[in-house]
């Protein structure tokens, strides 16, 4: 059997949507070290991989970032460049005395194709959203017609990714983080969600959100029979308390049982709750997915997917540039309805908007479970292997 590398940021969003693929190659039999930080080396152990600790941490600022500007990417170039000058020694000792036959990372976290190319071995690259290639960029999406790609910051950030490619000569292509596509794409999104889906060819497979095992067996049941709306701006964008109080206003004393994800903020911002709304740090969203009617959600491409594989109607309340491409795309596909206007009306108004939607969500459901999921990235990662 072969040994799979996993190499990803410790964000949520990146890890969680490969675990699954994760855990049907240790089912078949395949051995997997997962590299990541501290904040997600838990999710990769319970899929089955062994965790290989990184000095990674997320920025702490992430949560106030509205728009991308140069100065911003400027500043995320940086983060990574630190990341990857303490983390890639990590994963160069450890790989080398433990070489994987493949090396499978998230396509922003360019540490892994360096791994890869370091060892000489194939490279998969794991897409949690939109993919690229030579045709389409998300950029053309996501910056503003006001980005000053010359900006001094830019500019020197850039230079500076370029000095570090440059110290490794075994590199196929220098380009770490822009304009690189790997020989083999595992895209967790569906082929009819992908904007410009037309231009990308086999080495892109577009095999869909899959859930994992624990996800299966968590569990949640409704406290009535009324109708249930879930509301979670997922891990990173919590600190919103006039949008959940907002979201009481709209909806308390109403036909719906409330159930809000609110992470990390003090509940006691939110003043009292009606009776049929509750506020947890967390809830086990796919559980409650399965029983929801609707869905508030920030958009997030692994959340958006799990509402659609539940076929539940969503609102999308965008935080990031990111966030809007994914919204305006499921708004396109009629599947989704961006929140514009945020009072207790436009809430109301939104999720009934969303509601109308039900016969074409249940048609992407049927899109959905079909593309494949984890089974069919499996095959296609144990096929560079063979």
């Amino acid at each position: 059997m072969a040994h799979f590398a996993f190499v990803s940021a410790p964000a949520a969003g990146h890890v969680n949507p490969t675990l699954p693929l994760v855990e049907e190659l240790v089912r078949r039999g395949h051995r997997v070290s997962y590299a990541t930080g501290p904040a997600t080396a838990d999710g990769a152990a319970r899929a089955g991989a062994t965790p290989v600790v990184l000095p990674s941490e997320l920025p702490p600022d992430l949560d106030s970032r509205g728009e991308f500007t140069a100065e911003q990417l400027a500043v995320t170039l940086g983060y990574f460049l630190d990341d990857a000058e303490v983390s890639f020694p990590v994963l160069a000792a450890h790989f080398e005395a433990d070489r994987p036959d493949a090396v499978c990372y998230d396509s922003v976290t360019f540490t892994g194709r360096v791994l890869a190319n370091l060892l000489g071995v194939p490279e998969v690259a794991l897409v949690p959203t939109f993919a690229e290639n030579e045709r389409f960029s998300a950029t053309q999406v996501y910056l503003p017609p006001t980005f000053d790609h010359g900006h001094p910051d830019l500019v020197a950030a850039v230079e500076r990714m370029g000095e570090f490619a440059a110290g490794f000569s075994f590199l196929d292509d220098p380009n770490l983080m822009f304009g690189h596509v790997a020989p083999l794409n595992v895209v967790f999104v569906p082929r009819s969600f992908q904007l410009s889906a037309d231009t990308f060819d086999e080495r892109f497979r577009f095999v869909g959100p899959s859930l994992g095992s624990w996800q299966e067996a968590e569990e949640w049941s409704p406290r009535t029979d009324a109708p249930v709306l879930l509301i979670s701006l997922g891990t990173v964008f919590t600190t919103r308390p006039d949008f959940y109080r907002a979201c009481v206003e709209a909806f308390g004393d109403g036909p719906w049982e409330v159930v809000m994800s609110i992470g990390g903020l003090d509940p006691a911002l939110l003043g009292p709750l009606p009776g049929n709304v509750t506020a947890h740090a967390r809830v086990p969203q796919v559980a409650v997915l399965r029983h929801a009617s609707a869905f508030v959600s920030h958009a997030g491409m692994n959340s958006v997917m799990e509402s659609l594989y539940h076929g539940v109607p969503f609102v999308a309340v965008p935080q990031i540039p990111e966030q809007r491409a994914v919204a305006a795309r499921a708004a396109e596909l009629g599947v989704g309805v961006t929140l514009e206007d945020q009072t207790p009306e436009g809430l109301r108004a939104a999720v009934s908007a969303a509601s109308a939607n039900r016969a074409a969500v249940a048609a992407m459901r049927d899109v959905v479970r079909s593309a494949g999921g984890a089974r069919a990235a499996a095959d296609a990662v144990e096929g560079l292997v063979r």
